[in-house]
């Protein structure tokens, strides 16, 4: 082929192009190619409002999500995450209260929670008092008064475990009637505020104060495993929560180094595309090399790793909770866990080694594209600073939701429902008041029942749709999100648009392009964003409940419901993929035309199927490279805070030491400097999809002669066209 039909000035292109977008029938098939207007100059300046009747409908939502919020912060009360609840109602360890003292709760038969009914009610079926310790020693209440006589001070050590009316010379069944002390106490240690046994693991058998029988204080002998059974009881209950407070503990201890290391990692994604301008070829290659060589450096740590437990399985680490043994420990080793990393670390080095060698054709068409996106960047500075305020937006409605969803979840006065210790109480789970309880007749029915506290209701409208109000704040969290990326992706498209289509770059450049398209899309075109959201977010939503439901009935499914619930998750998951890439097409036309967003994502759409090609080649390449360099920045992170947070790198002093899980803040700075790496390359991806989609109009408005001028560079005009005719051409 000759230099001559190379030329992107040779007609055969442009025929190329026409036959494209006609049909066999010679009608359109993807709608009426742009013709040339000697009038357009890039964005459309002369504007109007969007899509009103969206706009209306997201701001009634913003605004009763305001109200939510209020009426959440009125009703809440998120002291009753923090502190244990007795069988009352009222906090441990709360100031102003005569509980002020007494910062830790204590079971008075945790036998009793081993009933079923424990995971129904999420409430051990036993009364629950505020201590200020635990017991140290076992001590039954007969075993008590019989000291008694000789020793006043057992009285007083054991009253602290008992109800405030509480006498010592009351005979057992009338304390079992009562309800006043427990039978017997056992050694036990605060744990998440509250008394469990403490359990002792001696060569394989476990005991609590070196006993593995004991007496439970009703004439019956217990077995320590009993009890290990009823402590899990709570222990399920409450790993969700253990698991949290050891992470927040982590995080107020390496909070500074998670800023650090999201700093340096802004700051490294910020050099590597101000490099992209200068030196795109080498970078790319840097990127390249780097990625396999942090990939492979994590291949050959985790294969030393796991031949080291394996040469040596006593050293192989499992999960003890202060004393209580949780079921993942009996199954979960690390040496596993080194295994499984080792295995996806060469799976992704595999799958980039295959990526580059299918793609080794279209790394020069990168190149190209990095520097065109570069220069735009570079005229456009600002650009590189607006992903910080997206963070920033991104924060504000992620923090509003979690607080919402807090204090809806603590609103409501105490409730008490009956208790049964076996479960099987034809009153169990009716609402009771406690002040009254022994008085009816629930007691004769039901020997042993009791009336606890449940949970935090109420009988108002506001708490019978508690629920409801859940499904909303999520909702509107969701549409949100989705609302703030939508501006951001139509914002930067405006400011990238005008760039493109400025025919002397940088001087037909307009004043402040960053500024002037946020204010187009705020102004004009927040109801068709707050559309394009509004399908995303219900598609996520639906999501959601799928995963919900999901959960809910596990029990209860068969192979052929799994197997419906997995197609269902497949095709929600390919809807979400199709809408955001639509929906991204859609802003930028909406930032370029200011149509609605119907209009803007045909025309996207249209546009887009008339030059699928050039679409395959600009998608495959330049978010390949980006995703290397995303890669790459958040490995290098990675690597610096394992080291960090293993106290590997001795070089920094003052680092953290004695974390709960260090994966926590080493994952949390991965997943961060991920994201960071993301929003800073968003911004090059955003650029590089604006200039393609002004291309292909530019391609059909005009022909490059002097008339009609291309406004696109030579270097990539010849680039784009050459990849869409040269197979075409050889087909023909």
């Amino acid at each position: 082929m000759s230099d001559e039909e190379e030329s992107p000035k040779n007609p055969s292109a442009e025929m190329v192009f026409e036959k494209r977008a006609v049909s066999p029938t010679g009608k359109p098939e993807y709608g009426d190619p742009r013709t040339y207007d000697p009038d357009f100059k890039g964005p459309v300046v002369s504007r109007s409002c969007t899509d009103v009747v969206c706009c209306m409908i997201f701001l009634v939502f913003i605004m009763g999500y305001i109200l939510l919020g209020l009426m959440a912060w009125t009703n809440g009360d998120a002291r009753r995450v923090t502190y244990p609840t007795d069988s009352q109602g009222h906090f441990c360890g709360q100031k102003g209260t005569p509980n002020e003292n007494k910062t830790v709760l204590f079971y008075f038969n945790l036998l009793r929670c081993a009933s079923p009914s424990v995971m129904i009610n999420l409430q051990c079926p036993t009364t629950q008092i505020c201590v200020s310790k635990c017991p140290e020693t076992f001590l039954t209440y007969v075993e008590m008064q019989i000291l008694y006589k000789k020793n006043s001070s057992y009285w007083e050590y054991y009253r602290q475990f008992c109800k405030s009316t509480a006498k010592p010379a009351k005979s057992l069944p009338e304390v079992l009637m009562d309800d006043d002390c427990p039978t017997a106490v056992f050694p036990s240690k605060p744990f998440l505020q509250r008394c469990f046994p403490d359990f002792v693991n001696k060569n394989g058998t476990l005991t609590v104060g070196n006993r593995i029988l004991f007496e439970d204080g009703s004439g019956r002998m217990r077995n320590v495993l009993e009890l290990r059974e009823a402590t899990n009881g709570i222990n399920k209950i409450l790993d969700a929560r253990e698991i949290a407070l050891k992470v927040f503990e982590d995080y107020a201890t390496t909070w500074y180094w998670i800023i650090v290391g999201l700093t340096i990692a802004m700051i490294l994604s910020w050099t590597f595309l101000i490099l992209l301008k200068f030196i795109a070829g080498c970078l790319f290659w840097f990127f390249v090399l780097g990625v396999l060589q942090v990939v492979g450096y994590g291949i050959l740590y985790c294969f030393q790793q796991y031949t080291k437990l394996q040469e040596h399985p006593e050293s192989s680490l499992t999960l003890y909770n202060i004393g209580i043994e949780t079921n993942i420990s009996m199954y979960f080793q690390l040496k596993q866990t080194w295994f499984i990393l080792m295995i996806i670390l060469c799976i992704l080095e595999v799958t980039i080694i295959l990526l580059l060698i299918f793609l080794r054709k279209r790394i020069h068409l990168a190149i190209v594209l990095l520097k065109e996106g570069s220069k735009a960047i570079g005229y456009i500075p600002s650009t590189l600073v607006y992903p910080v305020l997206t963070f920033i937006l991104l924060s504000i409605c992620f923090s509003y939701w979690i607080v919402t969803a807090l204090f809806l979840a603590t609103s409501g006065v105490p409730v008490y429902k009956v208790s049964a210790p076996e479960g099987q109480c034809v009153h169990e789970n009716e609402t009771c008041d406690p002040r009254i309880f022994n008085t009816t007749d629930v007691p004769k029915a039901c020997p042993g029942a009791l009336c606890n506290f449940a949970f935090y209701g109420g009988k108002s409208l506001y708490h019978q749709y508690i629920s409801t109000l859940h499904l909303y704040n999520l909702f509107v969290f969701l549409w949100l999100i989705n609302f703030v990326l939508a501006l951001g992706q139509c914002t930067l498209a405006g400011a990238f648009a005008s760039y493109y289509w400025a025919m002397k770059k940088p001087d037909n450049i307009p004043a402040l392009p960053l500024f002037k398209a946020f204010g187009q899309a705020v102004r004009y075109h927040t109801g068709s964003l707050a559309f394009g959201s509004l399908i995303l977010a219900l598609i996520q939503m639906f999501k959601v409940i799928l995963e919900y439901l999901d959960r809910r009935l596990k029990s209860a499914q068969n192979n052929i419901s799994k197997f419906l619930k997995c197609c269902l998750g497949c095709c929600f998951w390919c809807l979400e993929k199709m809408v955001k890439f639509l929906n991204k097409n859609a802003y930028i036309m909406i930032a370029i035309y200011g149509k609605n967003f119907c209009r803007s994502a045909r025309d996207a759409f249209n546009l887009l199927m008339r030059n699928i090609l050039k679409v395959a080649v600009t998608d495959e390449v330049t978010h390949f490279v980006l995703l290397l360099g995303k890669i790459l920045v958040s490995a290098l992170i990675g690597v610096l805070a394992f080291l960090l947070f293993t106290e590997k790198m001795p070089v920094i002093l003052g680092g953290p030491t004695s974390l709960n899980y260090y994966w926590v803040p080493l994952l949390t700075v991965i997943l961060g400097s991920y994201l960071v790496a993301h929003g800073c390359f968003s911004v090059y991806a955003t650029c590089v999809e604006t200039i393609f989609l002004c291309f292909c109009e530019d391609l059909e408005r005009n022909d490059g002669s002097a008339e009609k001028p291309y406004f696109i560079t030579p270097s990539l005009h010849e680039i784009l066209v050459k990849k869409q005719s040269v197979p075409q051409k050889q087909k023909e």
